[in-house]
């Protein structure tokens, strides 16, 4: 007869934390404006101006907007202002940046607001591999609101688990 295998890890109080189950869903858009520049150097207020006015907003709709300028130009703040407000109530979020300070932003706030208790005075392992870009700063955000909380703090699957921190 066949000894029954016991997955031990399942019935441990460890506690998995995978930073994938929490990722926004949604269409990431990077959003260059050097096409809106004359000769993609520099910003003209009335073309700029009119260019933000012709533009079909409505493609940004529930997306996640990074706006960046992939020239030299030297950008003053208020086009980016001009074109976050013309976004306002269509994306769901607008930074100024690239793609992956837009994930460190996205979970910036999540981290920020999860509630932690469960986790509190127990073992947790906080999962390595991904599928979607996770950034790496998120995982030192979670790490940093999980010192305080967590008996002990491990990275990677149960099988592998890098210790990173143990309460004394």
């Amino acid at each position: 007869m066949a000894e029954e295998i016991i997955n031990r890890v399942a019935n441990s109080k460890l506690k998995v934390i995978d930073l994938e189950d929490f990722y926004p869903d949604g269409n990431r858009i990077l959003f260059d404006i050097k096409d809106w520049l004359f000769e993609g150097l520099v910003l003209r207020e009335k073309d700029f101006r009119a260019s933000v006015k012709a533009h079909d907003w409505s493609q940004y709709d529930t997306s996640y907007v990074a706006l960046f300028c992939s020239s030299d130009a030297i950008i003053p703040d208020w086009a980016y202002m001009l074109i976050t407000v013309n976004l306002m109530g269509i994306a769901k979020k607008v930074v100024l940046g690239d793609l992956d300070h837009l994930e460190s932003i996205l979970y910036t706030s999540i981290i920020s607001e999860m509630d932690l208790s469960e986790y509190k005075d127990m073992p947790v392992i906080i999962k390595g591999c991904s599928h979607k870009p996770v950034p790496a700063n998120a995982l030192v955000m979670l790490t940093e609101r999980l010192v305080p909380v967590a008996k002990s703090i491990m990275f990677g699957e149960a099988c592998s688990a890098v210790p990173l921190h143990k309460k004394k």
